[in-house]
């Protein structure tokens, strides 16, 4: 176990990762329009580059968080911080849909399995005891939060200032300020233990537990709900008869509430079961939803739900992987923090293709949104009834 200093340090590395990795992807809906403008693309090209950016990112999340929980988390965040970086930069010159997708949807989708949550968390939950986990995860999403609120108006700014290509070059460097933060979260690698289930059986345990499928059912539907809204809100409001200025407001006012809901979340997930917190929180994001679509959209409609969405944006996170961390251990948290994480993935891609498809199509987002009502009930409905407690061999089978 890390010393209280050590562990303090790596809280604050990786919660300052999640801020630069979380804040640049997060301002990525800022760039649809004017990206296909400038190329002459229809919205569907750049939401199946970010769809399959999201893709790539759950299908390596898996393999990454073995990497790091057998080898350590700083090795695979250099090699994570590399990717995302070049991945950004080849947005900026990509000259071609095919490259756009190749940068976009490949390079930086592999970068960002080295970057993110479940690689960060597992270092923190090996620092830290279990009754402070929680409260540590929330801690680390809400400073990512602040990334996404403080990266937006940036965002904006600079490309009305020197335009998208140019931002896009500032936000690669600033993901590689990733690769000396991970160097505070260097782990020794993990000793090898005759007695600990290998990855493949730890692997084959959660799968065959109820409560981890459902958890990773409901974080599906965290993952198409958060990357259409962040993708695609923005150009429906455009849409709407509001302006980019409004949409970019919105988005920045979700991560600035989402440091609230984080921190809410890892506080309650200490005191109160997860899985059914995870069940508010679904149904709750189902009713926000249902208020914004269907009643005027106006300026102040749009900050409202922005407010209601931020206290319920990323605070699937810290509990789902509490949850997570609690069941089966820390050992291979971040291997199976990643294959959960997988199926929010294959959620992000289908909210984030899905929302371009379905406007080309038909000419609004109007299918997207009902899609992302009905699936908060589905949400709802399968994480009630998790049980939250350690899981054996003979529990699972």
């Amino acid at each position: 176990m890390s010393t209280a200093k050590n562990a303090t340090l790596i809280l604050a590395a990786g919660a300052l990762v999640l801020a630069l990795t979380l804040g640049t992807r997060h301002a990525f809906g800022l760039f649809l329009q004017p990206i296909s403008e400038a190329n002459g693309w229809g919205r569907e090209v750049f939401a199946f580059a970010i769809a399959l950016q999201n893709l790539v990112w759950g299908i390596a999340q898996p393999f990454a968080g073995l990497l790091a929980d057998r080898r350590g988390a700083g090795p695979v965040m250099i090699g994570g911080a590399v990717l995302y970086a070049a991945g950004i930069a080849g947005m900026a010159v990509a000259g071609s849909a095919p490259l756009f997708i190749v940068t976009a949807g490949l390079l930086a989708g592999l970068g960002l399995a080295g970057v993110t949550m479940p690689v960060v968390f597992g270092a923190i939950s090996r620092a830290l005891p279990a009754e402070k986990r929680s409260m540590a995860f929330g801690v680390a999403m809400s400073v990512g939060s602040f990334g996404q609120f403080l990266f937006l108006p940036v965002a904006l700014s600079l490309i009305d200032g020197f335009g998208w290509a140019a931002t896009l070059l500032i936000f690669s460097a600033l993901s590689a300020l990733v690769i000396p933060l991970s160097f505070a979260l260097w782990e020794r690698p993990a000793r090898p233990d005759a007695k600990a289930p290998t990855a493949g059986a730890a692997a084959q345990m959660a799968l065959r537990d109820r409560g981890f499928l459902l958890l990773g059912l409901g974080f599906f539907v965290c993952g198409f709900q958060v990357v259409f809204i962040g993708v695609h809100l923005p150009a429906f409001l455009v849409d709407e008869g509001l302006s980019i200025g409004v949409g970019t407001t919105v988005l920045a006012l979700i991560g600035l509430f989402n440091i609230l809901g984080a921190l809410g979340a890892g506080w309650l997930g200490s005191h109160f079961g997860k899985p059914q917190l995870l069940a508010g929180i679904y149904l709750a994001r189902g009713v926000a939803i249902a208020a914004f679509v269907l009643l005027p959209i106006t300026e102040a409609s749009a900050y409202a739900f922005a407010v209601a969405m931020g206290f319920l944006w990323l605070s699937t996170i810290p509990l789902t992987n509490g949850a997570v961390a609690t069941m089966f251990g820390t050992r291979d948290m971040a291997f199976l923090g990643g294959i959960v994480f997988l199926s929010h993935q294959l959620g992000s891609f289908l909210g984030g293709w899905l929302g371009g498809l379905v406007y080309d199509r038909a000419g609004s987002y109007d299918i997207a949104w009902g899609i992302a009502i009905g699936l908060s009930v589905l949400a709802a409905v399968v994480n009630w009834p998790v049980r939250e407690a350690p899981v054996t061999k003979e529990a699972a089978a």
